[in-house]
């Protein structure tokens, strides 16, 4: 038998040697590598740099972009000459936030974000920095960070004119509130007084009159009756649009005008509601007692026309150093797409009111459906004297219902 004796070998190619890098060429790549690293820092707003944390705490900055100047008021050649001169800039009350964010990220190597205000000698001036950085351990147990640093001045300004301006705005709304619960009382008392007074005299008068009429003349004494009538509904309007601007009750005390304006929504809504608070009463000044009257108000007009509910409770307590309101509700609850509707004044309303008085109002889904509306506002030493409830009879249990 015959055999190929090339096929006896399998075929070879020799492997081709190594080309040597061509420094020349390395080098050429490596200055366009620099020069696109360049640009891009150059390009980048803020500092960018790299700060060594040294096992013996030691600090220096390997690299610093350009930006240094404009940001530190310093060159990148005197700040790698005295590394520690960046904590200097940092203002006093600053620094020890900074020393606890670098300790914190070079132990968990977690990324390092500090915002604080630096001292800029050159141009007297104060700056708000942010940094962000990356950890890198080291050899030796140092740790390596690089990040950017930038000026966020401006941001922080305008932050705080936000602040200022919605704290403006806060007092606006509060005095406006103000304004408007004396401008009540007074054109109550005065539909009280005045026209309820007037009226009373009309009734008298007329009364009077109706027993002078001739006998046999059934036209004028029907005429004296319908005025009388028209009167008599007159009075009852003037009685209604005194209330509902301000109740009398209500300058008894928060207790006396919460239970009555808890007896009038059930009588008108046909809902069971039930009040109760832990005290007698509370060492509330006008406009607290009024703030939390109006605050339950209007989560009561809201549950009638909004939440379907057989049931309310509104419980008062007072604690140590707070009041706190809740109304609770058994209807279909509120959503969070209820609360963000541009026309939802009423809860923007309850909540601006709580936070005139420095505190909070939140709302929230009631165990076993329906919603709470929870108003906390803090109370001043002067508060603390409310007078306890008496031992062995509680005002928790003055449950108020005129359901038959």
């Amino acid at each position: 038998m015959m055999t190929d004796p090339t096929a006896s070998a399998p075929s070879a190619t020799p492997a081709t040697p190594a080309t040597p890098a061509d420094p020349a060429a390395v080098a050429a790549e490596l200055a366009r590598v620099r020069a696109r690293l360049d640009a891009i820092v150059s390009n980048t707003p803020g500092l960018v740099y790299q700060f060594e944390l040294h096992a013996d705490q030691r600090v220096s900055f390997p690299y610093l972009s350009d930006g240094c100047q404009a940001l530190l008021g310093l060159t990148p050649a005197a700040l790698h000459a005295a590394p520690e001169c960046f904590l200097a800039l940092i203002l006093e009350p600053d620094r020890l936030s900074y020393l606890d964010a670098m300790h914190t990220s070079a132990t968990t190597l977690a990324s390092w974000n500090w915002e604080g205000r630096i001292w800029i000698e050159a141009w007297k001036d104060i700056k708000w920095i942010n940094l962000r950085a990356t950890p890198h351990a080291l050899p030796g147990g140092g740790v390596r960070w690089e990040g950017i640093m930038t000026n966020i001045t401006e941001s922080r300004r305008e932050q705080q004119e936000v602040r200022q301006s919605r704290a403006r705005l806060a007092e606006l709304t509060a005095h406006i509130e103000k304004v408007k619960e004396q401008e009540r009382t007074r054109i109550a008392r005065e539909i009280h007084d005045d026209l309820g007074g007037n009226l009373t005299a009309i009734k008298m008068a007329l009364a009077m009159l109706a027993a002078r009429l001739p006998e046999g003349d059934t036209t004028l004494h029907d005429k004296a009756a319908y005025v009388d009538a028209l009167v008599d509904r007159t009075i009852d309007a003037v009685h209604r649009i005194s209330l509902d601007l301000r109740p009398p009750l209500l300058d008894l005390g928060i207790v006396a005008g919460l239970e009555w304006l808890c007896k009038e929504f059930e009588q008108q809504a046909g809902v069971h509601c039930a009040f109760s608070a832990n005290r007698r009463e509370f060492a509330l000044d006008n406009d607290q007692s009024t703030a939390l009257f109006r605050i339950v108000q209007e989560a009561l007009t809201n549950i009638a026309k909004h939440a379907g509910a057989s049931r309310v409770t509104v419980k008062l307590a007072r604690t140590r150093h707070h009041v706190s309101l809740k109304i609770s509700d058994n209807g279909s609850g509120i959503w969070q797409g209820d609360r963000a509707k541009p026309e939802s004044f009423g809860i923007r309303g309850m909540t601006e009111r709580a936070r005139a008085l420095g505190g909070t109002l939140t709302l929230s889904h009631a165990v076993g459906g329906g919603t709470v509306v929870a108003v906390k506002i803090k109370c001043d030493g002067h508060h603390a004297g409310a007078m306890p409830a008496a031992a062995g009879a509680t005002i928790a249990d003055h449950s108020i219902s005129t359901a038959k």
